[in-house]
């Protein structure tokens, strides 16, 4: 059975509660039957790792803006592309079948942009596994949680799925020839490219608005 932490972390990872929602320890413990004191902890733990921030007395999902995600994504991109290096080094026969086995399955759920998202986080998610290295996997799992606060997937801008297949199967190629160098850039490039699509997917949100006017 899981505990009250990693149900609600599960819960802002899966969209249920999003950034800005409050979080309310009563509703929480019924939610997922479990007592108020655990829940309380949890919500201790969450807010110190900035995963929750206060708001008067409430706890709300935080809210990441421009600049920490900028900070975020620079961070990823060094640790995931060191993950790629070093899978291209250590991954064994298996482990390089079972990434190239996700891309091949990933082609049945490339219209459904939340499905692709979740199969995205599992395809990393073995790459940082496929490097052996325990303490990058750990930093790693921090840069993923951190992502939850990003209410909307980049996989859903028009194409993108495609197009990340096809990154997707570009680095395992790269990890299964060996080639660390091409491993690394190939993992560089897809995660500028997500970058890229999330950053203008916000510039056409903040146009929206501003076109809206006030109401």
């Amino acid at each position: 059975m899981k505990d009250a932490y990693s149900l609600i972390l599960a819960a802002i990872d899966d969209g249920t509660y999003r950034p800005g929602d409050r979080l309310v320890e009563s509703e929480l413990a019924e939610r997922f039957g479990v007592s108020r004191t655990p829940v309380r902890e949890a919500l201790q733990r969450l807010e110190t790792q900035s995963m929750l921030t206060r708001d008067g007395r409430s706890l709300i999902v935080a809210t990441l803006d421009h600049n920490q995600l900028a900070e975020l994504y620079t961070v990823r991109t060094e640790l995931e592309a060191l993950a790629a290096k070093l899978a291209a080094r250590h991954a064994t026969r298996e482990e390089v079948l079972v990434l190239g086995r996700m891309v091949d399955d990933d082609h049945a759920i490339v219209d459904d942009p939340q499905a692709l998202s979740r199969a995205n986080r599992r395809f990393h998610h073995q790459i940082h596994l496929a490097s052996h290295n325990r303490y990058l996997v750990q930093q790693l799992d921090i840069v993923h949680r951190t992502m939850a606060l990003m209410a909307r997937t980049s996989l859903a801008a028009e194409g993108r799925g495609h197009r990340s297949l096809a990154e997707h199967r570009e680095i395992v190629e790269a990890i299964a020839s060996g080639d660390a160098a091409a491993a690394e850039s190939a993992l560089r490039n897809h995660i500028s490219t997500a970058y890229q699509t999330r950053l203008l997917e916000s510039a056409r949100v903040w146009a929206s608005t501003i076109e809206q006017g006030p109401r």
